[in-house]
């Protein structure tokens, strides 16, 4: 048992002192085995449905690639990019990436529970608990900023707790060029690295702070964001103006600050979130966890930030590595409640897997999503409908005579349908797409010799402010009955344009 291997000198170590401790064997193949069934259930997923509206976003911002964007750092663009060159826009090809990158994770959590003394069975369930998680699962599916969020965060922590043990300060340079990673990825890291050196300040290990190697770490990380916040800088800060948008759009579809913590109690899992809650609280008043404090405070801080502030629920998600790892090193204890070996017993953890995979992955028939309980998961409805949408333009400019189809370009009125054309269209034959949405807006203006738009999106006395002329031609229809952002959509034929486009852009712009 855990506690019974736990030393005398690790009970009695101060928070200033490295901890006493010598680790567990890493329970290697068991691990292993766990982490390769995710990223082969990913991986057989991949291919159902289709693209999600970001990832083919993804795909046209790394066809214009930048020091930045103007709704993110570039490094999942770039990503996008590379797998464009070598498979084109390939669906399963581009969720190699996020499939791998769970597999890590789940690796990291094990991590995590062995450097908190848990042997082989704590390690195992610790990457079980990762593995079985729908927010886990979710982003491991597609290419998504957040998973790289979640593993970065896992890492970063690792190399903490990995320094209060051994005091070997080249891991916290590691963890600042950790941290310089995840900011090319999103720049929530700014979060977790804050409240970590508050919480640090405030209950220690405070000699963590005056480690030079923890401020080189720090620089490297401030170096390599320099070029992205120059772009920022010189385009106006834009993605500092989506915070208002994002808080107002998580108050419309996700219950705002009054569903944050429900939300992400849910993300963990339907029985992980016992596990959760519980090894926050054991960071939070175990003697024996008292040189980690910092990480529960860390977790309290973090959720108290982005209720605030209005945050999405998977933005902690990045903390669910470290608090169940601590939750599966308690599990060996001999004195842990029934209920709690349940939820991570056998049974419980064949309840969890079942649960996520049914609810994060797309296993249904497509055709079964309308009426199940995907139906209400973004994650599942987004990824329905872009190829028919794609054929919905492409009937429309079909239909136009040979000569108004040389002058004529695609403009949708919000970044997914936009790229589903620029992506997915191109090699139909269709003409460039154009959006005044977000970032997709900077990619650039329609050339001022197209007269004929074919509108995707939108309504028509928004259009009559820009066109003389406005006709519905189309409408898109995924077939299969899914209610999202897409379907119903109307196409429009538009001519007349009432200015040049090169004057119209700017005022079309919007983040809503």
């Amino acid at each position: 048992m855990v506690a019974e291997a736990r030393t005398a000198a690790e009970s009695a170590a101060t928070i200033d002192e490295p901890v006493a401790r010598d680790l567990p064997a890493f329970a290697r193949q068991p691990v292993l085995v766990v982490a390769g069934a995710v990223v082969a259930a990913l991986l057989a997923t991949a291919g159902r449905y289709g693209f999600a509206g970001d990832e083919l976003y993804f795909l046209r911002a790394g066809r214009s690639l930048d020091w930045s964007y103007a709704d993110q750092p570039p490094l999942v663009p770039l990503v996008a990019r590379l797998v464009d060159l070598l498979f084109g826009p390939n669906l399963v090809a581009l969720r190699v990436f996020p499939a791998l990158l769970t597999g890590v994770g789940v690796v990291l959590a094990a991590l995590l529970a062995r450097e908190f003394g848990g042997a082989r069975r704590a390690q195992l369930v610790a990457a079980g608990a990762f593995a079985c998680s729908p927010i886990v699962l979710v982003h491991g599916h597609w290419l998504a900023t957040a998973t790289l969020d979640i593993v970065s965060w896992a890492l970063i922590c690792l190399l903490l707790v990995r320094w209060v043990r051994t005091r070997r300060d080249v891991l916290l340079l590691w963890a600042g060029v950790t941290t310089a990673v995840a900011l090319q990825n999103k720049f929530l890291v700014v979060f977790l690295v804050v409240v970590l050196l508050v919480s640090i300040a405030v209950t220690g290990p405070r000699e963590v702070l005056g480690r030079p190697l923890l401020w080189v770490g720090a620089a490297i990380a401030v170096v390599a964001t320099v070029p992205a916040l120059l772009w920022q800088a010189s385009h106006g800060w834009p993605q500092l103006a989506m915070g208002p948008v994002l808080s107002a759009e998580i108050d419309a579809v996700e219950g705002g600050r009054a569903m944050f913590l429900p939300f992400v109690l849910g993300s963990a899992g339907p029985l992980l979130m016992f596990p959760a809650m519980y090894g926050t609280w054991r960071l939070l008043r175990a003697e024996w966890l008292r040189p980690y404090r910092f990480l529960g405070w860390t977790v309290v801080g973090l959720l108290a930030v982005f209720l605030i502030t209005n945050g999405r629920q998977y933005y902690v998600a990045g903390v669910f590595p470290v608090v169940w790892a601590v939750a599966a090193v308690e599990l060996d204890r001999a004195d842990s409640a029934r209920w709690w070996r349940f939820a991570f017993g056998k049974v419980g953890f064949a309840f969890s897997a079942l649960a996520a995979v049914f609810l994060a992955l797309p296993v249904l028939p497509v055709t079964s999503v309308a009426t199940g309980p995907q139906a209400f998961l973004l994650s599942s409805v987004e990824t329905i409908g872009n190829p028919e949408l794609v054929d919905a333009v492409e009937r429309a400019y079909r239909a136009l005579p040979a000569a108004r189809q040389e002058e004529a370009v695609v403009v949708a009125d919000t970044y997914g349908p936009a790229s589903a054309v620029e992506v997915l269209g191109r090699e139909r034959g269709l003409p460039h797409a154009y959006s005044p949405h977000r970032g997709y807006w900077y990619f650039g203006a329609p050339p001022d010799s197209a007269r004929t738009v074919l509108f995707v999106g939108a309504d028509e006395n928004y259009l009559r402010q820009y066109f003389g002329s406005v006709r519905r031609v189309g409408e898109v229809d995924n077939g299969v009955g899914v209610v999202n952002f897409s379907q119903g959509m109307a196409i429009w034929l538009c001519e007349d344009v009432k200015q040049p486009w090169s004057r119209l852009w700017p005022t079309m712009h919007h983040l809503a």
